[in-house]
């Protein structure tokens, strides 16, 4: 049976996944140029110069590759809460992903920073996620219906 519940879940769960792949694919390029319309990054080099600034406490080489990882897990992050497989592994990762982001922002920013961006909120929203009991409208629930 379908629950309001189960509706809001889905909701997050797309949100948060949509949420990863739009940014990540940005500083990809794919939604065009850099100065684009709505276009953060446009490339990696623009990407890169403001994660850099993120993580300005580590080292230049430090900083690209968390870059790079960081980059790797928000598209993977999304596209798995998206489909719904392995969510709630892909939650807690994305919760202390964009945790450590917040953290980032903080020491680097400020206070205001991570708060402008809701980076501690959507951290809070994929660890509430990834401690809900199940996920219907997903590839985990089917599998779990399986005999």
């Amino acid at each position: 049976m379908r629950t309001s519940s189960s509706y809001i879940q889905f909701y997050l769960r797309l949100a948060l996944g949509i949420g990863f792949l739009i940014p990540a694919l940005d500083r990809l390029g794919v939604w065009g140029a850099p100065g684009g319309p709505n276009i953060s990054w446009g490339d990696w080099q623009h990407f890169s110069a403001y994660a850099h600034k993120v993580m300005s406490f580590f080292p230049g080489g430090l900083a690209e590759a968390l870059a790079v990882l960081a980059t790797t897990c928000e598209l993977v992050f999304g596209v798995l809460l998206v489909i719904g497989w392995k969510t709630r592994l892909a939650a807690t990762g994305s919760g202390l992903l964009t945790f450590c982001f917040a953290v980032s922002m903080l020491i680097s920013f400020g206070i205001p920073s991570p708060f402008n961006y809701s980076v501690f909120a959507f951290s809070a929203g994929s660890l509430l996620l990834a401690t809900l009991p199940d996920y219907p409208f997903s590839i985990d629930n089917r599998l779990k219906q399986r005999p």
